[in-house]
């Protein structure tokens, strides 16, 4: 069957894939797929090794697969590899699905083994059919651009060279050359949402119209052309209007934010879906001051800015200062607090992140807190008292700012110092200051 195999060497150059210099491992699951894949390879030319996964799912069939596995090796001289899986376990440990586990672990192993014999890659056996039902199954589930433009040929150290031919023509092949393989039961059956699509819904298409799969396939390559356009003028639009995007978060300019696309690019890799996507971008921005939560950040609407950031992971324990000395309340901040003397050349030094005080009306133990709803204080200048809340409102700090504000008490519980923006009048150096409290 020189056919096949002229077409995937042809689709491996055009697309770059791998060199006849290089070595590659093949995933060998003992199905058509993989089967062909492997002789393929081996057929024309490229050093390859083969490893096979036994995830321990399906009793003896699973035994089964990884003997003819090593059988079919052993005949053609080719490196084999395997390593068994407690499937079950590791999903229940992780919380996640049986298909989630088995594939987080195929490929955690394969990048593993890879390092290992120093292989140039991973060859998996996609072909054009699992192209055609990953774009229908992407569709059905809702997608943008990315998902419809069907399977990569290549992603990082993996990949896919039979993408090229279709699941008739693997058999076809193996049929050629009178090549066994396994068959995976749960593969028959239209339980899975990806079966109910090959065994149902694309020979219902194909009734329609039998050229359905080369017609969608045909479309995907379209929509990857169009989506390489599109990466363009989205990476002009992405630089337009983020404002940072860094270890602390993200912050975009709303009214930068041309696209609900655009959007919903920018987010994707905070963890937020499609609906939140759609829901933000529909208030944009009239809904100033509401929250949007995905598993790890948060997503802030501040006036015209949107503001990502990192879930905290701990609340922020109080930190008691029984006297003057150096206190470590984080790995990057230390509050320093000492007494002096008031000379007559002393000038208050005015910086937000500076609190001097009238040492003499300031009792420790002191407490650094959070600030809470109900705290009020005098702000340094005026004569009564405000809510701490209010204050941050009215000089426009976000939600995000507001709750991580600390505060500064000293044993009466009185406030005495808005952290890094401003100290109680209360407690503030006069003429007749003696004794001066430096906190910085």
């Amino acid at each position: 069957m020189e056919v096949l195999e002229n077409k995937v060497e042809a689709f491996i150059r055009h697309k770059q894939l791998l060199s006849k210099d290089g070595k590659y491992i093949v995933a060998l699951s003992g199905g058509a797929d993989s089967v062909c894949l492997l002789l393929v390879l081996h057929h024309l030319g490229y050093e390859i090794e083969a490893v096979h996964c036994n995830f321990k799912l399906r009793g003896s069939e699973s035994d089964r697969d990884e003997i003819f596995c090593e059988t079919l090796c052993a005949n053609k001289n080719i490196p084999f590899h395997r390593i068994h899986f407690d499937t079950q376990s590791y999903a229940q440990l992780h919380h996640i699905s049986i298909e989630m586990a088995a594939r987080q672990l195929r490929y955690q192993y394969f990048e593993q083994l890879r390092r290992d014999i120093h292989a140039d890659g991973i060859c998996v056996a996609h072909h054009r059919d699992d192209s055609v039902e990953t774009i229908l199954l992407n569709l059905t589930r809702g997608t943008g651009i990315d998902g419809l433009v069907g399977i990569s040929p290549s992603n990082g150290f993996l990949y896919r060279p039979l993408l090229c031919v279709s699941r008739s023509e693997i058999t076809d092949y193996l049929h050629f050359f009178q090549q066994d393989y396994v068959t995976d039961s749960t593969n028959l059956c239209d339980d899975f949402q990806r079966n109910k699509i090959r065994l149902r819904v694309l020979p219902l298409l194909e009734e329609i119209n039998p050229s359905v799969r080369n017609n969608i396939q045909k479309a995907g390559r379209y929509l990857q052309d169009v989506k390489n356009i599109l990466d363009e003028k989205l990476q002009i639009d992405r630089e337009a209007c983020v404002i940072r995007d860094d270890e602390k978060g993200l912050i975009l300019s709303i009214p930068r934010i041309s696209s609900e696309l655009l959007l919903w690019e920018l987010l994707k890799g905070y963890g937020f879906n499609s609906v939140q996507v759609s829901q933000i971008y529909a208030g944009l921005p009239q809904t100033t001051g509401k929250m949007w939560v995905s598993a790890d950040y948060e997503l802030l609407v501040d006036r015209d800015r949107l503001i990502v950031e990192a879930k905290h992971q701990e609340p922020f324990r109080p930190v008691r200062m029984p006297e003057e000395g150096n206190y470590a309340i984080s790995s990057n901040r230390t509050f320093h607090c000492h007494v002096i003397l008031k000379s007559p050349d002393f000038i208050v030094d005015r910086k937000p992140e500076v609190a001097c005080l009238d040492a003499d009306r300031v009792r420790f133990p002191l407490l650094l807190r959070r600030a809470e709803p109900a705290d009020r204080f005098v702000p340094y200048g005026m004569r009564g008292s405000k809510l701490v809340s209010n204050y941050l409102t009215d000089h426009k700090m976000n939600r995000f700012e507001k709750r991580s504000q600390l505060v500064m008490t000293d044993a009466s519980g009185r406030i005495i110092w808005l952290v890094d923006r401003r100290v109680d009048d209360r407690f503030k150096v006069t003429s007749d200051t003696r004794r001066i409290l430096l906190i910085h």
